[in-house]
């Protein structure tokens, strides 16, 4: 989705609250696990992959997705790695490695960079865009990097947009709090919509 048409869904939101239609905005669901949620998420060019074989340091290191959704693997050679999770490729990386080379090998597979996941930060923000998602992102981090709160910003009402099991959900963020330290804050996943609205006062 392109940031000008995220623009456009934002404002058509904003003309329904104008019209007294307003979404739900509901308080977010507890986080998963962050480890399960980075091991679930699907990969894509430029993310980069810890893939860590027990006791075989020559199989172990630090690979770049390519622009063609793969990547070099010693033994094996080219794997395609775009659309399956870290899950899928430690198996995959298994599967190949046991057939010709090794028994029974232990392999795991940790996503360093998610460069191919991005999350959008919209509304009353001095740089609003879009920012490359990042293990463990807070959202004061997103709002951070997309150069902080304008002056009018409503900073207890920000409303966080994702998808959970294929359904557009939206939660309300109680961002001053959690810039105070006064509750939790909110980590993000990869596709999230953070938006900031303009306060009422």
């Amino acid at each position: 989705m392109s940031f000008r048409v995220l623009i456009i869904v934002f404002a058509a939101g904003l003309a329904q609250v104008a019209c007294g239609g307003a979404p739900e905005v509901r308080q977010l669901p507890p986080m998963p696990d962050l480890k399960m949620m980075m091991r679930s998420a699907t990969l894509g060019p430029g993310d980069v992959v810890e893939v860590r074989v027990y006791q075989e340091k020559e199989l172990s290191g630090q690979f770049r997705i390519g622009s063609d959704g793969t990547f070099s693997y010693p033994l094996v050679g080219e794997i395609k790695a775009e659309g399956i999770s870290a899950t899928d490729l430690s198996k995959m990386i298994t599967r190949k490695l046991e057939t010709d080379y090794l028994r029974e090998p232990q392999v795991s597979v940790f996503v360093k960079e998610f460069n191919s996941k991005k999350v959008f930060v919209l509304g009353e923000v001095r740089k609003p865009g879009t920012f490359r998602y990042e293990d463990k992102m807070s959202i004061v981090q997103a709002v951070t990097l997309a150069g902080g709160l304008k002056p009018l910003a409503a900073k207890d009402r920000l409303v966080l947009t994702r998808v959970i099991e294929g359904v557009e959900q939206k939660f309300g963020v109680p961002f001053e709090m959690i810039s105070e330290g006064r509750t939790s804050n909110v980590f993000l996943q990869p596709g999230d919509i953070v938006f900031v609205p303009e306060s009422w006062l």
